[in-house]
């Protein structure tokens, strides 16, 4: 039986066991292949996937549009605008603030916190702290995102048991005629995380 809930992770522990068929006497493998999976997946994509709080502190360098680093965002908790020479700001009241898309879309695309110019009137403005939550729920993680973290979790634990997993040529990071262990992930999860992966420009 399951006991811990908590562990990070894009797919629940009694889903990947249930999936591959696995007792309780491998919890803790099962355990670490999908914690490592989860932040393999979360490197490659370049960002925080599962639901948590951010503390983020947002330069101001005269524009009032601030791309946050995390999504989709769920919640605001605080913001507080940070002066120089000052430890503490001043919290910013949620009428002078708002994010774009809404909080709660769900949408899987960049968030930006837009603030109004009143705050032009704050002395030596030098940013905003921010308090906010953003991420997948676990257990409503999308479709494909949880695929992605069940396929490597399970190619990791295949590895761990000793299976020559990744050997053939269509596989990333594989040498000539596919001779050699691939060190990250099958191509299958690599085509999975695609629409997540963060874009810069």
């Amino acid at each position: 039986m399951e006991t811990k809930q908590d562990i990070h992770t894009l797919m629940p522990l009694t889903e990947f066991k249930a999936v591959l068929g696995i007792d309780d006497r491998e919890d803790a493998l099962s355990r670490y292949c999908l914690v490592t999976a989860t932040y393999t997946i979360e490197h490659y994509c370049k960002r925080r996937l599962l639901h948590k709080k951010r503390f983020e502190f947002l330069p101001f360098y005269g524009d009032y549009i601030f791309p946050l680093r995390d999504y989709p965002v769920r919640e605001i908790i605080t913001i507080s605008n940070e002066q120089l020479g000052m430890s503490n700001g001043e919290i910013v009241e949620p009428e002078f603030y708002r994010v774009v898309p809404d909080c709660g879309d769900w949408e899987d695309i960049p968030y930006c916190l837009s603030v109004s110019p009143a705050l032009r009137l704050v002395r030596d403005l030098s940013g905003l702290k921010v308090h906010y939550r953003a991420g997948y729920v676990p257990g409503k993680v999308p479709a494909d995102l949880a695929s992605a973290c069940l396929e490597l979790a399970a190619w990791n634990m295949s590895r761990y048991r000793g299976r020559r997993i990744g050997m053939t040529g269509n596989v990333r990071g594989s040498g000539k005629d596919g001779e050699h262990l691939e060190t990250s992930m099958p191509e299958n999860v690599y085509c999975l995380l695609e629409p997540y992966r963060r874009r810069t420009i």
